[in-house]
């Protein structure tokens, strides 16, 4: 699975903690991380948490990214954003039960996290916990296992509904504001990443034309 990180501006700092945490537990289970930024607080390329969404959105919906983690000083910023994208279903994660119940119960394909509240003393350890119980399981197994079918169909209905109130990715591209669109790939490592992995050539064609 392809695991994207992306971290906004209030919160650029953490990134290495962040990336450090994720890798830890992701590769060991054969993931791979793509680490989107921002890097430090001091990067050039600045990311709101509103573009965390449009980001997420871009990865998720052309398949350069499987999964993405992500967040702001809250994590519901972030979260809103990612849920107003077409495509990205993102649970807010506070705690490893959080991480264990969205994978099992929701298996969606966005996290995002508080990285200023309740972020103190060995808060590194945390996200470690949580990225585990996100990983070390099959998505969508069910909790309480008796009710998966019922949570599956659920989240089938929820799909049908989102597909019904949300344009596709493309259309939300041409028209959301070109601006922030184009500040949301100025990251560094954007185009290596994000075109080497795209499966959308509609998608990568028109960010390419920006």
């Amino acid at each position: 699975m392809k695991i994207a990180l992306i971290t906004e501006n209030s919160q650029a700092a953490k990134n290495g903690i962040i990336h450090d945490a994720l890798t830890t537990v992701a590769e060991p289970f054969g993931h791979d991380v793509f680490n989107y930024g921002m890097y430090t607080a001091e990067d050039s390329a600045s990311l709101t948490y509103v573009m965390n969404g449009l980001l997420a959105g871009i990865l998720l919906n052309s398949k350069a990214a499987d999964f993405v983690v992500t967040g702001c000083g809250t994590g519901m910023g972030s979260m809103l954003a990612c849920n107003s994208m077409p495509g990205v279903f993102c649970g807010l994660v506070i705690d490893p039960t959080d991480a264990f119940l969205f994978n099992q119960i929701n298996a969606g394909n966005a996290i995002s996290m508080p990285y200023a509240k309740g972020f103190g003393w060995a808060a590194e350890l945390n996200l470690q916990d949580c990225y585990r119980k996100l990983f070390e399981n099959e998505a969508g197994a069910g909790y309480p296992r008796e009710r998966a079918e019922v949570m599956k169909k659920n989240r089938g209905f929820l799909a049908d509904l989102k597909g019904a109130a949300c344009h596709d990715m493309l259309t939300v591209l041409k028209n959301v504001d070109q601006d922030l669109l184009r500040a949301a790939i100025a990251g560094e490592r954007f185009a290596e990443y994000f075109y080497a992995n795209s499966q959308d050539e509609a998608i990568s064609d028109y960010l390419r034309n920006l």
